[in-house]
């Protein structure tokens, strides 16, 4: 039967003080509700996100998946109801885009509390180490009694360490009949989704409440919560990349997107940031104060320190990408060096040729990119200056101080500079 994830997304976020839904803004360089989907599409057979009015970023985002729109915001059962039409008679589980970690882990074991078949619903819960004013989860032996909120709960309930999370599991039919029944009689006059506790516990049919992580269960409504959330992320990814093999010379001050990716024995110095699509493959060294981002960086190369990888940055085996070099859709191949000082921009560099220190592959003319070639086994001279489109052929040599506008060919020596004038002082 298939199985299906809601994600209510249609909060505005006034808190964050921002242009932006909430839904949009950005952990770990992917904005929230991307979070969400990526770990729901290894779980679950549909998902659908659920926006308010007039929220075409987050449509985009949720692309290619389902999209309800709440165009009147009466609640979280309200909202849930607008995506009714993609439940299936299996297992519906509804989670927040601002509570955006829920780990594909956490996912499976709602799916298999609600399929051990003795609770209708299941709820996700924590235990913070400051329960705060979260709501508390109130059980009865092995099953969920109630949820409280903080301000309605006594001081004994407010002594639970067990708080409510957001997000649950039900079948299809029972989510469907619970949120039709679900009222608005409240001081909000909105329809909650954690009503259907209630109205699961009056028809005899238990309900379950999963302790997740609370790292994982982090709501994100202010700045200032969203840094939080963004740093509990980059604690676990470190966590997880050390776990796999790559050493963190410094791991507090590394920084990771959601989808980096990086091989075993790879080792990499302290204040290291990555941005979106970088591929690091293994044994691979990055040195201190490096930022790459949709960049491939090949086994055996060696990257900084102050290196800058920009999005089309392809570094192949054992080459070197030295102290403040920049590459931008630029391809160096194996065993090729740029170790200090230079610009290869929309720039192809063959195997074992030396970019000497100060060179600048001229790619834009004010209107267009324009592309560099440079063969295998080339040298280019210090503080050259290529003008693109241009090439340089296998084992050609470029004169230092050099401005090179025309291809030049193998094997050949190229030099683009005034001729040296020496006077001799007077008096």
């Amino acid at each position: 039967m298939q199985s299906t994830a809601i994600i209510i997304a249609a909060g505005l976020g006034t808190r964050m003080k921002s242009a932006l839904p909430k839904a949009a803004h950005k952990i770990a360089g992917q904005p929230m509700l991307a979070h969400l989907i990526r770990a729901a599409e290894q779980m679950f057979d549909r998902i659908a996100v659920v926006v308010g009015p007039d929220m075409p970023l987050l449509e985009q985002i949720a692309a290619p998946h389902d999209v309800a729109v709440q165009h009147e915001r009466l609640g979280t059962a309200h909202a849930t109801l607008q995506a009714e039409p993609f439940f299936g008679e299996g297992p519906v589980a509804v989670f927040y885009a601002d509570n955006p970690l829920v780990s594909v882990e956490t996912m499976r074991a709602l799916q298999e509390r609600l399929n051990a078949g003795d609770a209708g619903l299941v709820l996700l819960g924590m235990t913070p180490p400051d329960p705060a004013k979260y709501g508390r989860l109130v059980m009865d032996g092995a099953y969920l009694s109630r949820v409280v909120e903080y301000i309605d709960a006594t001081d004994q309930e407010r002594a639970i360490p067990f708080c409510n999370a957001g997000g649950m599991a039900a079948r299809g039919a029972d989510m469907r009949d619970w949120l039709a029944r679900v009222g608005n009689n409240n001081a909000k006059n909105e329809y909650y989704l954690t009503d259907i506790v209630a109205l699961a516990r009056a028809d005899g049919v238990n309900v379950a409440a999963l302790d997740a992580p609370y790292d994982e269960c982090l709501g994100v409504n202010s700045r200032a919560e969203l840094a939080q959330a963004e740093a509990a992320f980059q604690a676990r990814a470190r966590a997880r990349f050390m776990a796999n093999g790559v050493t963190l010379q410094a791991p507090e001050t590394v920084f990771f997107a959601a989808d980096t990716q990086i091989g075993t024995d790879t080792i990499i110095g302290p204040h290291v940031v990555f941005g979106p699509g970088a591929k690091i493959a293994a044994n691979v060294e990055i040195k201190a104060f490096s930022h790459l981002e949709g960049c491939v960086v090949h086994s055996g190369a060696i990257i900084g320190p102050y290196a800058r990888l920009r999005p089309g940055a392809d570094v192949g085996e054992d080459a070197h990408v030295g102290n403040f070099v920049e590459l931008k859709s630029a391809k160096l191949g194996k065993g090729a060096k740029a170790n200090h000082l230079t610009y290869l921009g929309d720039a192809e560099v063959g195997p074992a040729t030396n970019i000497g220190a100060g060179t600048i592959t001229c790619n834009y003319d004010g209107k267009a990119k324009h592309k560099t070639k440079i063969g295998a086994g080339a040298f280019i001279g210090s503080n050259s200056a290529l003008v693109a489109p241009v090439s340089v052929g296998d084992g050609a040599l470029i004169a230092a101080g050099s401005v090179i506008t025309e291809n030049v060919p193998e094997n050949s020596l190229g030099l683009g500079r005034a001729r040296q004038v020496v006077k001799p002082r007077k008096g």
